[in-house]
Formats: C-alpha cells, structure tokens, sequence
C-alpha cells in the first residue's frame, strides 16, 4: 500500500504535466493560436536545443546571483535571529525593521541598487535576492531557537552544562528543524527575485535579462526556453534545500 502511495505521489504530476503538454499544442496546432502570443511546447524545445549554449551560461550567471543571495541573506539572518533570542529588547526593536523588510518593493529598489553599485555589476542582484532571503530564514530561526523548553533548560542547568555547551546540544539542535524550513523558502525567493533584478536592469546577461528581450523583440519560443531555464534552476534550488534538509532531520536525534 504504502508503495503504490509513493507511485501515485510521482506519476500524479508527470500525468498531469504531460497532459498540460498535449493540450497545449493541440492548441497551437489545431486551434491555430498564434505562435507570436504563445508558441508550441516542441517550438520551445526546438528554440531551447539551438540556443542551449548561451541559455546555459545565464543560468550560471542567474543561479550563481541567487546563491549568493541566499547564502549572504541567510548568514545574515541567522546572526540576527541569534542576537535578538539573546536580548529581548533587541528582538523588539527589530521586529518593525524586519516586518518593513518583508514588503520592500523588488521592482523600486532593482533600478536604484543598479545606479548605486553601477550597471556592470551583479551585485545589485545579489543584493536584491538576499534581502528576499533574510526575512524567512530569520523568521524561522528565531523561531526555532526559542523552542527549548523550560524543563530542558533547566536539567542543563542541573548538570551544570555551560552556556556554550546548552546552546551546541539543546538549543542549535532544537532550531535546525525551523533554519532548514526558513533556508527551502528563501531558496525560492531568492531565485525569483534574482529574476525580477534581472528583468528590470543590469548587466546584460541573465535570464530575467533574456527574457525581457526575447519578449520585446518578438521571439516568443526562445523567451519561453528562457523561462523554463529559470523553472529548471528554482527547482535545483528547492530540491538542494529539501534534500538539506531531510539529511539534518535525519542527524538530530529523536
């Protein structure tokens, strides 16, 4: 029973998908949709061969742009998070900052981090991805920090454990279940906001880059080839943070 659960949870959404497909250029082909607006899935695939090379070489600028972000965001808000569980009065003050983070506007801040840091240079991008990436992660670890309970303290304390030594066996185990959920998150915002960064300015390369001119200049199918290279890489980005962690799950005792 159980693997034939396993088999449905897979081959569920390929069926879908594949039907997804085959209607999708029944469309194009028999309703006559015009190719300009919205090509055929082979179209796609076609435009995705020819040009695979360069397609390539935005995704690594794309993706590369996206894991910085995600790195330095998250290291940054780790940091925060340990800091505002040590003092109270540093969480509330940050409580706003941090609410304020969550509603910044990608679209307004792409062209002003673009003037600031030059329009030759990624970190703008980088810059963009990592504030969509600080806000789950530092959310969830703050979280998971405060979730030792007060009879686990208080048998450390028993045992006279040190600080350190209850912060390394009850309190960073305790919150590596909520860092990895807030790290699968931020993956995805980070992928998607290196896109939006991409989209609006910058260096001209990129697959928000492409996109945007593809899309201008009419060629609807590789624009398209563009969008699922950029499919392709927030789901690299997902299933590496899913994969972190379940091997972190599978690290922390019971």
């Amino acid at each position: 029973m159980r693997t034939r659960d396993q088999v449905l949870r897979i081959a569920a959404p390929i069926t879908f998908g594949v039907l997804v497909l085959v209607l999708w250029q029944l469309l194009v082909e028999v309703a006559q949709v015009t190719p300009r607006m919205l090509p055929s899935p082979t179209a796609i695939v076609d435009a995705l061969i020819t040009h695979w090379g360069i397609i390539f070489e935005d995704a690594i600028i794309t993706g590369g742009n996206a894991l910085v972000g995600l790195v330095c965001g998250s290291i940054l808000a780790i940091i925060a998070a340990g800091i505002a569980a040590w003092a109270r009065p540093i969480d509330a003050m940050a409580a706003p900052v941090v609410a304020a983070i969550a509603v910044v506007p990608i679209v307004a801040l792409t062209p002003l981090f673009n003037t600031m840091f030059g329009a030759s240079s990624q970190f703008g991008r980088q810059a963009i991805a990592g504030i969509a990436a600080f806000v789950p992660v530092y959310l969830n670890m703050l979280r998971g920090l405060r979730q030792a309970r007060p009879v686990q303290r208080d048998l450390f304390r028993a045992y006279a454990a040190s600080g350190s030594q209850s912060f390394r066996k009850l309190t960073l185990p305790t919150s590596l279940p909520y860092l990895t959920i807030g790290i699968r998150i931020a993956s995805s915002l980070a992928v998607i906001s290196a896109l939006v960064a991409e989209y609006f300015g910058g260096p001209a390369d990129g697959i928000g880059t492409a996109i945007a001119t593809m899309a201008k200049s009419g060629n609807a199918a590789l624009a398209w080839a563009y969008v699922f290279a950029g499919i392709v890489i927030g789901l690299i980005f997902f299933l590496a943070t899913v994969l972190l962690e379940r091997l972190t799950a599978r690290r922390i005792p019971g």
